[in-house]
């Protein structure tokens, strides 16, 4: 079912988008060779631990998934594209890295994602997460009352095109409320004009993500991390909003 929420109820969502982009920006400027994943996964906990969040990642087991997942952030590197595993890993140089992270304060949720890159960058790994953090962007501006979904899903599809990467369509965007994955889903690439009317009090997470040259995935042997097919680099954007009467808020 799609939930619309009153301004008070979105308004109290703000405390998890807010410990989200905080813990976010924090863990990703930990992100440098020689720093193991499991650094990371353990000063997610710490954090919500500290601020008495639940994860929503924590004996998360949906369908695709070979649950139950047991840790509270997903950490992806190089080719894979979403929910990567935590594991015994040592940051490289020139590893991407996507973060993915997601929260429930006082019963509301927030997710959100980044992608980062430890040591010297290589200018087309810079190229492929400016596309999608441009990507989310373009998706933000098309989240308002009286568009549909698929003008969403076709503002970071073009994006995409514009830059010559291929869209998976099988993950992509989604309903947050009081749980982490809701209805709608969001494609990300689709026809505008097409799906659900969008209304004030809609709050979706927008996730534009694709790999460098394939939209074809493959799921790892752990069951949950996936990866690019032809093991091409991927990047993975992703911010909580609220469509409002006066257009998209960015909680995250």
């Amino acid at each position: 079912m799609i939930e619309l929420h009153t301004p008070a109820e979105i308004d109290r969502m703000r405390a998890a988008g807010d410990f989200v982009r905080t813990t976010l920006a924090g863990l990703a400027a930990r992100v440098e060779v020689g720093v193991n994943l499991l650094e990371l996964e353990h000063a997610a906990r710490r954090a919500i631990e500290r601020r008495g969040a639940v994860s929503c990642y924590w004996d998360y087991a949906p369908s695709f998934g070979e649950g139950p997942f047991r840790n509270v952030i997903c950490l992806s590197v190089n080719d894979a594209a979403q929910h990567g595993l935590p594991h015994d890993y040592v940051l490289r140089d020139g590893d991407v890295l996507s973060l993915d992270f997601a929260v429930s304060v006082d019963g509301w949720v927030a997710d959100a994602a980044v992608t980062v890159i430890a040591g010297r960058p290589d200018p087309d790994d810079e190229r492929l997460i400016r596309s999608t953090r441009e990507a989310l962007e373009a998706g933000i501006a098309a989240a308002v009352p009286g568009n549909r979904i698929g003008d969403i899903s076709a503002a970071i599809g073009a994006v995409a095109a514009a830059y010559g990467y291929p869209v998976n369509r099988e993950f992509g965007g989604h309903g947050v409320g009081r749980t982490m994955h809701g209805d709608l889903f969001i494609c990300n690439d689709g026809r505008p004009g097409r799906g659900y009317r969008i209304r004030p009090g809609l709050v979706i997470a927008l996730e534009p993500w694709w790999a460098k040259t394939t939209a074809r995935i493959r799921m790892d042997p752990d069951g949950w991390t996936v990866r690019s097919a032809d093991g091409s680099r991927a990047a993975h954007t992703e911010h909580t909003l609220a469509v409002t009467e006066d257009g998209p808020l960015v909680l995250t």
